[in-house]
Protein backbone atom coordinates (compact mmCIF):
# COMPACT_ATOMS: atom_id res chain seq x y z
CA UNK A 1 0.00 0.00 0.00
CA UNK A 2 2.80 2.27 0.97
CA UNK A 3 4.08 2.21 -3.05
CA UNK A 4 0.71 3.39 -4.01
CA UNK A 5 0.58 6.10 -1.90
CA UNK A 6 4.30 7.16 -2.50
CA UNK A 7 3.43 6.64 -6.60
CA UNK A 8 0.07 8.73 -6.47
CA UNK A 9 1.73 11.58 -4.40
CA UNK A 10 4.53 11.85 -6.59
CA UNK A 11 1.57 12.26 -9.59
CA UNK A 12 -0.14 14.97 -7.77
CA UNK A 13 3.53 16.89 -6.49
CA UNK A 14 5.04 15.99 -10.18
CA UNK A 15 2.18 17.83 -11.49
CA UNK A 16 0.38 20.70 -11.50
CA UNK A 17 -2.25 19.32 -9.88
CA UNK A 18 -1.15 19.08 -6.37
CA UNK A 19 -0.30 22.70 -6.39
CA UNK A 20 -3.72 24.04 -8.20
CA UNK A 21 -5.66 21.94 -5.83
CA UNK A 22 -3.88 23.36 -2.75
CA UNK A 23 -3.76 26.98 -4.32
CA UNK A 24 -7.56 26.48 -4.76
CA UNK A 25 -8.10 25.24 -1.18
CA UNK A 26 -5.91 28.49 0.53
CA UNK A 27 -7.92 30.96 -2.12
CA UNK A 28 -11.37 29.28 -0.55
CA UNK A 29 -9.90 29.61 2.81
CA UNK A 30 -8.86 33.50 2.24
CA UNK A 31 -12.38 34.83 1.05
CA UNK A 32 -13.86 33.09 3.31
CA UNK A 33 -11.82 34.27 6.32
CA UNK A 34 -11.74 37.92 4.94
CA UNK A 35 -15.64 37.50 4.17
CA UNK A 36 -16.73 35.65 7.45
CA UNK A 37 -14.22 36.07 10.03
CA UNK A 38 -11.56 39.29 9.18
CA UNK A 39 -14.30 42.18 8.14
CA UNK A 40 -16.85 41.71 10.85
CA UNK A 41 -14.02 41.45 13.27
CA UNK A 42 -14.42 38.38 14.51
CA UNK A 43 -12.10 35.16 16.01
CA UNK A 44 -15.33 32.89 14.78
CA UNK A 45 -13.22 30.63 12.10
CA UNK A 46 -16.19 27.68 11.79
CA UNK A 47 -17.63 29.45 8.93
CA UNK A 48 -14.25 30.00 7.16
CA UNK A 49 -14.11 25.63 6.89
CA UNK A 50 -17.86 25.54 6.59
CA UNK A 51 -17.89 27.50 3.25
CA UNK A 52 -15.00 25.37 1.73
CA UNK A 53 -16.61 22.53 2.32
CA UNK A 54 -19.46 23.84 1.28
CA UNK A 55 -18.22 25.33 -1.91
CA UNK A 56 -14.50 24.10 -2.14
CA UNK A 57 -14.83 20.35 -2.47
CA UNK A 58 -17.08 20.95 -5.54
CA UNK A 59 -14.25 21.96 -7.18
CA UNK A 60 -11.05 20.46 -5.30
CA UNK A 61 -12.58 16.76 -5.13
CA UNK A 62 -13.13 15.98 -9.20
CA UNK A 63 -9.20 17.84 -9.49
CA UNK A 64 -7.94 15.00 -7.32
CA UNK A 65 -9.74 12.40 -8.31
CA UNK A 66 -10.50 12.26 -11.91
CA UNK A 67 -7.45 11.11 -12.75
CA UNK A 68 -7.24 7.96 -10.32
CA UNK A 69 -8.87 5.19 -12.38
CA UNK A 70 -9.64 6.64 -15.86
CA UNK A 71 -6.49 7.66 -16.26
CA UNK A 72 -5.07 4.04 -15.55
CA UNK A 73 -7.54 2.78 -18.18
CA UNK A 74 -7.49 5.48 -20.78
CA UNK A 75 -3.37 4.79 -20.57
CA UNK A 76 -3.67 0.72 -20.92
CA UNK A 77 -1.48 0.56 -16.78
CA UNK A 78 -4.90 -0.30 -15.62
CA UNK A 79 -3.88 -4.27 -16.29
CA UNK A 80 -0.61 -4.43 -14.70
CA UNK A 81 -2.14 -2.29 -11.86
CA UNK A 82 -5.26 -4.89 -11.26
CA UNK A 83 -2.61 -8.20 -12.33
CA UNK A 84 0.33 -6.70 -9.48
CA UNK A 85 0.70 -7.75 -6.65
CA UNK A 86 -1.09 -5.62 -4.43
CA UNK A 87 -4.55 -6.73 -4.21
CA UNK A 88 -7.93 -4.76 -5.05
CA UNK A 89 -8.55 -2.99 -1.23
CA UNK A 90 -4.61 -2.07 -1.16
CA UNK A 91 -5.01 -0.30 -4.14
CA UNK A 92 -8.10 1.94 -3.70
CA UNK A 93 -7.08 2.34 -0.07
CA UNK A 94 -3.93 3.78 -1.45
CA UNK A 95 -5.02 6.27 -3.83
CA UNK A 96 -7.92 7.27 -0.93
CA UNK A 97 -4.91 8.00 1.23
CA UNK A 98 -2.69 9.62 -0.83
CA UNK A 99 -5.94 12.09 -2.04
CA UNK A 100 -6.82 12.78 1.79
CA UNK A 101 -3.06 13.16 2.67
CA UNK A 102 -2.83 16.28 0.30
CA UNK A 103 -6.11 17.61 1.82
CA UNK A 104 -4.88 17.33 5.47
CA UNK A 105 -1.64 18.90 4.19
CA UNK A 106 -3.35 21.95 2.73
CA UNK A 107 -5.58 21.78 5.90
CA UNK A 108 -2.51 22.23 8.62
CA UNK A 109 -1.80 25.16 6.32
CA UNK A 110 -4.76 26.99 6.79
CA UNK A 111 -3.93 26.95 10.61
CA UNK A 112 -2.36 30.45 9.31
CA UNK A 113 -5.84 32.07 9.46
CA UNK A 114 -5.91 30.80 13.48
CA UNK A 115 -2.39 32.87 13.71
CA UNK A 116 -3.63 35.76 11.86
CA UNK A 117 -6.98 35.94 14.45
CA UNK A 118 -4.59 34.77 17.19
CA UNK A 119 -2.92 38.05 16.75
CA UNK A 120 -6.11 40.50 16.89
CA UNK A 121 -8.16 38.25 19.46
CA UNK A 122 -8.52 35.11 21.06
CA UNK A 123 -10.06 31.96 18.87
CA UNK A 124 -11.68 28.81 20.67
CA UNK A 125 -8.45 26.28 19.58
CA UNK A 126 -11.14 23.39 20.75
CA UNK A 127 -13.91 24.90 17.98
CA UNK A 128 -11.23 24.95 15.31
CA UNK A 129 -9.70 21.61 15.77
CA UNK A 130 -13.03 20.28 15.63
CA UNK A 131 -14.15 22.31 12.15
CA UNK A 132 -10.94 20.49 11.35
CA UNK A 133 -11.55 17.00 12.01
CA UNK A 134 -15.26 17.58 10.69
CA UNK A 135 -13.49 18.62 7.38
CA UNK A 136 -10.92 15.88 7.03
CA UNK A 137 -14.23 13.76 7.61
CA UNK A 138 -16.45 15.14 4.77
CA UNK A 139 -13.51 15.50 2.65
CA UNK A 140 -13.30 11.62 3.05
CA UNK A 141 -16.83 11.54 1.93
CA UNK A 142 -15.89 13.64 -1.01
CA UNK A 143 -13.07 12.01 -2.38
CA UNK A 144 -14.34 8.30 -2.25
CA UNK A 145 -17.41 9.74 -4.38
CA UNK A 146 -14.66 11.09 -6.94
CA UNK A 147 -12.94 7.29 -6.62
CA UNK A 148 -16.20 5.65 -7.59
CA UNK A 149 -16.83 8.02 -10.26
CA UNK A 150 -13.16 7.60 -11.95
CA UNK A 151 -13.53 3.63 -11.82
CA UNK A 152 -16.71 3.44 -13.93
CA UNK A 153 -14.99 5.65 -16.50
CA UNK A 154 -11.73 5.53 -18.97
CA UNK A 155 -13.13 9.74 -19.65
CA UNK A 156 -11.58 12.26 -16.70
CA UNK A 157 -13.94 14.66 -17.97
CA UNK A 158 -16.58 12.54 -17.21
CA UNK A 159 -15.20 11.02 -14.08
CA UNK A 160 -14.66 14.80 -12.91
CA UNK A 161 -18.29 15.98 -14.35
CA UNK A 162 -19.71 13.04 -12.65
CA UNK A 163 -17.76 13.94 -8.92
CA UNK A 164 -19.13 17.23 -9.37
CA UNK A 165 -23.16 16.10 -10.34
CA UNK A 166 -22.54 13.56 -7.16
CA UNK A 167 -21.02 16.19 -4.59
CA UNK A 168 -23.92 19.21 -5.56
CA UNK A 169 -27.02 16.46 -5.15
CA UNK A 170 -25.57 15.44 -1.84
CA UNK A 171 -24.27 18.69 -0.69
CA UNK A 172 -27.64 20.70 -1.67
CA UNK A 173 -29.87 17.57 -1.38
CA UNK A 174 -32.06 19.08 1.59
CA UNK A 175 -32.36 22.31 -0.85
CA UNK A 176 -34.06 19.90 -3.42
CA UNK A 177 -36.40 17.91 -1.00
CA UNK A 178 -36.60 17.49 2.61
CA UNK A 179 -37.06 13.72 2.11
CA UNK A 180 -33.33 13.65 0.74
CA UNK A 181 -31.95 15.31 4.12
CA UNK A 182 -30.31 12.57 5.11
CA UNK A 183 -27.60 12.41 1.70
CA UNK A 184 -27.09 16.29 2.86
CA UNK A 185 -23.74 15.95 3.26
CA UNK A 186 -23.10 19.74 4.81
CA UNK A 187 -25.66 18.71 7.24
CA UNK A 188 -23.61 16.68 8.58
CA UNK A 189 -20.71 18.58 9.05
CA UNK A 190 -22.71 21.94 10.55
CA UNK A 191 -22.29 20.74 13.78
CA UNK A 192 -18.23 20.50 13.05
CA UNK A 193 -18.48 24.08 12.11
CA UNK A 194 -19.72 25.14 15.13
CA UNK A 195 -17.44 23.63 17.12
CA UNK A 196 -18.95 20.34 18.20
CA UNK A 197 -17.82 16.96 17.76
CA UNK A 198 -20.70 14.44 16.86
CA UNK A 199 -20.67 11.00 17.41
CA UNK A 200 -23.76 10.69 15.23
CA UNK A 201 -22.45 12.74 12.29
CA UNK A 202 -18.78 11.10 12.39
CA UNK A 203 -20.41 7.61 11.93
CA UNK A 204 -23.13 9.13 9.28
CA UNK A 205 -19.52 10.48 7.22
CA UNK A 206 -17.71 7.30 7.91
CA UNK A 207 -20.71 5.14 6.36
CA UNK A 208 -20.75 7.58 3.32
CA UNK A 209 -17.41 6.90 3.06
CA UNK A 210 -17.34 3.40 3.62
CA UNK A 211 -19.79 2.68 0.99
CA UNK A 212 -18.11 4.57 -2.22
CA UNK A 213 -14.95 2.64 -1.62
CA UNK A 214 -16.68 -0.45 -1.44
CA UNK A 215 -18.77 0.69 -4.34
CA UNK A 216 -15.20 1.08 -6.04
CA UNK A 217 -13.51 -1.74 -5.00
CA UNK A 218 -16.26 -4.04 -6.38
CA UNK A 219 -16.02 -2.18 -9.81
CA UNK A 220 -12.02 -2.87 -10.00
CA UNK A 221 -12.87 -6.15 -8.90
CA UNK A 222 -15.14 -6.58 -11.25
CA UNK A 223 -12.68 -5.39 -14.01
CA UNK A 224 -9.71 -7.58 -12.11
CA UNK A 225 -11.78 -10.69 -13.32
CA UNK A 226 -12.94 -9.46 -16.81
CA UNK A 227 -9.15 -8.83 -17.36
Amino acid sequence: MNAIIKKELKSYFLSPIGYVVMGIFLLCFSVFFYLTTFSSGSVDLGGVYYYTALYGLIIIAPILTMRMFAEERKTGTEQLLLTSPVGIFKIVIGKFLAALLVVIVTLVMSLIFFAITSYFGKPNITSVLASMFGFILISMAAISIGMFASSITENQIIAGVLTVGFLVISLFASSISPILSDLTLIEYYLQFAQGVISLENTISLLLFTFVFISLTMIVMQRRKLVK
